[in-house]
């Protein structure tokens, strides 16, 4: 079986992403600054690590599990009197289907971010011109 690496992301903002650099970081950093409010100049040691935590892939659309999702299923529920059965064996995914998956995750992450930046220069504007 192979051994999977965490590839991190593909793309950002539709185009190839390459080899994720400190500018890279910087950017992204910037536009998080701005999203919470302060200047793109003014940002935060937090504000870096999101940012590396988003480009590397590390931070994804899918939440932690719950403590409950952790346990087994027959620990979930109370035991009922039935037949255990056995596990089937589990089958990967195809790489094309998991990979087309982690594009579309990263095109929506994309766009949430986009219009969060792009909605905190709208209302710096309109302060500004208030």
């Amino acid at each position: 079986m192979k051994q999977r690496l965490e590839e991190g992301r593909f793309s950002d903002r539709g185009r190839g992403l390459g080899t994720v650099t400190e500018q890279m970081v910087r950017r992204r950093a910037a536009e998080i600054a701005v999203i919470n409010g302060r200047t793109e100049h003014n940002v935060l040691d937090l504000d870096l690590e999101q940012a590396r935590r988003e480009l590397t892939g590390e931070e994804g659309l899918n939440p932690s599990p719950t403590a409950a999702e952790k346990l087994e299923e027959g620990e979930r529920w109370p035991a009922v009197a039935e037949s255990k059965g056995h596990q089937a064996p589990n089958v990967p995914a195809p790489d094309e289907q998991t990979f087309a998956e982690k594009l579309v995750e990263e095109g929506v992450a994309d766009a949430e971010h986009e219009q969060e930046v792009e909605a905190t220069r709208e209302s710096l504007r309109r302060d500004k011109e208030s």
